[in-house]
């Protein structure tokens, strides 16, 4: 497998995105950022929780383990780091979603928990699996928040609490699933395989990275493969980040925050 991955952190703050690979497992973390108003229950921070996170999902990744059950062994192992000092179960605490592919001899097996987007080119055709439950809450939050001028004090106070009404449905039944402190969320992840021969190529994006086309839709997912291909994922970034400069108001593309972390990681099995 190769592999060829570029991160950018979004301007003045830490970048809470993680990628980890190695020749047989791609892991890709985004980080589940917090308002500056609101103070999380962790010592650590979000950084910390996706390297740490990421880390311990490719190593359970490399064992004949199921990519579910390598998920759950990684949010337990992860939860135990930190919970004698930080209040690991709280809705506040550090989250990520995840998108992993794995190549073993005769298949490619994949699992997304999450809006991280996952590519896979199939017989001429990409295929695109994303997990957007968490779009589906707090919707009267959302529209608030959005309704408001950016950069305003009212849309700062309206998006920490769309936070809380996010938070409150965080891993539970109705509501949506990422990995945090539970291990039972790995069970909620979309997972499947297909024959190594039938994927030609394939990439793990953060939302931040998935802009170009999901969001501003300046190319489509095929040709957001064939940037990575033919220019790198730095590429891919950078003409992102070019965009959210032309629209710093976010009135022609509305969206939460100016700029985002992004992560694209291209992959070929």
């Amino acid at each position: 497998m190769r592999v060829e991955a570029f991160s950018s952190g979004r301007p003045g703050r830490d970048n809470e995105d993680f990628a980890i690979w190695d020749d047989d497992v791609a892991v890709l973390l985004d980080g589940a950022g917090m308002p500056d108003a609101l103070h999380p229950p962790c010592i650590h921070g979000v950084s910390w929780f996706t390297k740490a996170l990421g880390t311990a999902l490719r190593s359970a990744s490399s064992s004949s383990a199921t990519l579910q059950d390598a998920l759950a062994l990684a949010i337990t192992h992860t939860a135990d780091l930190h919970r004698g000092t930080c209040a690991v179960d709280d809705a506040l605490s550090p989250s990520a979603t995840v998108a992993v592919l794995r190549v073993r001899e005769g298949s490619v097996e994949w699992l997304v928990l999450g809006d991280c987007t996952l590519l896979l080119e199939r017989r001429h055709s990409v295929e695109v699996i994303s997990d957007d439950r968490l779009a589906s809450v707090a919707q009267k939050d959302r529209a608030a928040m959005n309704a408001a001028p950016p950069g305003s004090s009212e849309r700062r106070q309206l998006h920490s609490l769309l936070v809380h009404a996010e938070r409150a449905l965080r891993n539970r039944p109705g509501g949506y699933w990422v990995a945090a402190a539970d291990a039972r969320a790995a069970q909620a992840a979309l997972s499947g395989a297909y024959p190594r021969e039938e994927v030609a190529r394939a990439a793990l994006l953060t939302d931040g990275a998935a802009r170009l086309t999901d969001a501003f839709a300046l190319t489509d997912w095929t040709g957001c493969l064939d940037i990575l291909k033919d220019e790198g994922p730095e590429s891919l970034i950078r003409r992102v980040r070019e965009v959210e400069l032309t629209d710093a108001s976010m009135t022609h593309w509305p969206r939460s925050k100016p700029h985002d972390d992004a992560t694209a990681v291209y992959i070929l099995p």
